[in-house]
């Protein structure tokens, strides 16, 4: 998806004219476009997350609509889901008007990793298990009433439910495991940000 920019093909508005910079900024848009639609969320989320990841001062919603070249109505619901995700925040202007919001991204990159894996990704693997728990139950419950031949079939299903489900609990067990070590990395910085001297010091 192409970004606009301000009417003078420059998608950074009033920010530079380096053509390096230029094309910087949209391979970034569009690789994390790409990520986000393999992760199974909208371009858009990705594109908007580039956004405001590569500008130096906050954005409102007609900054982006204006650099993605999209509505606003595409813009607002992307932008809650960013929100929920804890992707990005909103953030005070000075001088700007009341009405209008601004958003940063959030640039603590293990907390946005956390905040994903913990908001869909364990969650949906949870999901799935439980899936497969209520119908291995429903299968055996049922299996006695069944004819010769489709009690042979429910054997094949139960068997390839249950080593589906030894994936699926490798990929829960994988998930918790790189959550501790983001949540370690994330004790680790604010360790390092409150070891360090104060202004007043």
């Amino acid at each position: 998806m192409a970004a606009r920019g301000s009417g003078n093909g420059n998608p950074l508005g009033k920010q530079t004219q380096n053509p390096l910079l230029l094309s910087i900024h949209d391979d970034m848009l569009a690789g994390l476009g790409q990520l986000s639609d393999y992760f199974g969320f909208s371009k858009v989320i990705g594109q908007l997350f580039g956004a405001l990841l590569m500008s130096d001062s906050p954005l409102c919603l007609d900054d982006l609509v204006e650099r993605l070249d999209i509505s606003k109505a595409n813009v607002s619901i992307n932008m809650r889901a960013l929100e929920n995700l804890g992707m990005v925040h909103q953030v005070w202007v000075k001088g700007s008007s009341p009405r209008r919001k601004y958003y940063a991204a959030e640039t603590d990159f293990w907390q946005v990793a956390s905040n994903i894996l913990k908001s869909r990704e364990l969650r949906d693997v949870g999901r799935a298990l439980d899936v497969m728990d209520v119908n291995i139950r429903r299968v055996k419950q049922d299996s006695d009433s069944m004819t010769v031949e489709d009690r042979a079939l429910a054997e094949v299903y139960i068997d390839r439910m249950r080593r589906l489900r030894e994936v699926f609990e490798f990929a829960q067990m994988m998930i918790q495991v790189i959550l501790s070590q983001v949540d370690e990395a994330l004790d680790e910085e604010r360790d390092s940000s409150a070891a360090l001297p104060s202004e007043a010091d």
